[in-house]
């Protein structure tokens, strides 16, 4: 049995980001700090954060006065930014930069008297952090047929934006519907779905055309996991998420003679290690990176959370 692996695969910018603000801000603040939301969805990362000191809250009330609080990369509501700064806690927002990039085309579209219609999954994060950005005037598309459903008072006057961590094959094809019934709608000068998504899609339609089975580490939280399992499946191979090596079952290896591995945008790569290392357990005898995209992005820190004590220059 062989095994070929993604390239990209694991955590990309955001995810790196949103990571080390949390870890920046106990250094610099001391502990505990206060996380709204899972600061990326992967029960590993928010466990090594809890044990540093991290606390994971629902809600802004579960913070206490005076505290320090951090949004997570998914993004928050206009009136979560509002009720922290009524309040007068310290923020620090880990809200990944490309899903910023969305809150601003939802709030200049509103501006400019349209209405939004947003391709996403209901009740994820992301979701109701875009929407929120907005009081009212924004519709939220799931699937082709909520496109035939929707209801809008101008035709003419609409706009569009997507969570960042879809499909990128399902949402042509619900961007190309609401083009049809809507000739007028205004789109995004860039597409929404962040670069990090689409190279991890790429990578695993390569490894695909090789394996018998491919497997995804991530948790069934992460909407770009789930996407890279999904994409697997419709080209044909058998395909399964998972947490880690831990459950892994045996028995999907009967008959594989290759297996493909690969991991969600906020899954460690200590994971992938410890999954190798599994497969090889069980018969794997060689490990093949497949050639692929190197990703350099980086995003800069918040201010007042630089690299060495205090904020540096330019943070």
């Amino acid at each position: 049995m062989k095994i070929i692996l993604a390239q990209p695969r694991g955590f990309c910018a955001g995810v790196d980001r949103a990571i080390e603000i949390v870890e920046r801000t106990i250094e610099v603040f001391g502990a505990p700090i206060y996380v709204r939301h899972e600061i990326v969805h992967n029960e590993h990362v928010v466990g090594a954060l809890r044990a540093k000191g991290a606390v994971f809250v629902d809600a802004l009330e579960e913070v206490p006065d005076g505290a320090t609080v951090i949004f997570s990369a998914h993004g928050v509501p206009r009136a979560v930014v509002d009720e922290a700064r009524q309040r007068g806690l310290r923020v620090f927002d880990a809200t990944c930069p490309l899903v910023s990039k969305v809150h601003v085309e939802v709030a200049r579209m509103n501006r400019e008297g349209r209405e939004v219609i947003m391709i996403g999954h209901a009740g994820h994060p992301e979701v109701e952090g875009t929407m929120g950005q907005v009081d009212g005037g924004i519709y939220l598309v799931e699937d082709l047929a909520d496109v035939d459903k929707l209801v809008v008072k101008d035709q003419t006057r609409l706009g569009l934006v997507t969570q960042t961590t879809l499909s990128v094959d399902d949402c042509r094809e619900i961007i190309a519907a609401l083009r049809r019934r809507f000739p007028d709608i205004a789109e995004p000068k860039k597409q929404d779905i962040c670069y990090a998504t689409q190279n991890r899609q790429d990578a695993v339609k390569a490894i695909a055309e090789e394996c018998d089975l491919v497997l995804v580490i991530g948790s069934p939280s992460s909407s770009n996991s789930n996407r890279l399992r999904e994409v697997a499946e419709k080209l044909g191979r058998t395909s399964r998420m998972i947490g880690s090596a831990a459950e892994l079952d045996p028995q999907w290896l009967v008959g594989c003679r290759t297996v493909g591995v690969s991991a969600g945008a906020s899954a460690p790569e200590r994971l992938v290690q410890e999954l190798i290392a599994r497969l090889q357990e069980l018969g794997a005898e060689d490990v093949r990176v497949l050639d692929g995209v190197r990703e350099h992005m980086t995003f800069p820190l918040p201010k007042g959370l630089g690299r060495e004590a205090g904020a540096q220059p330019g943070d």
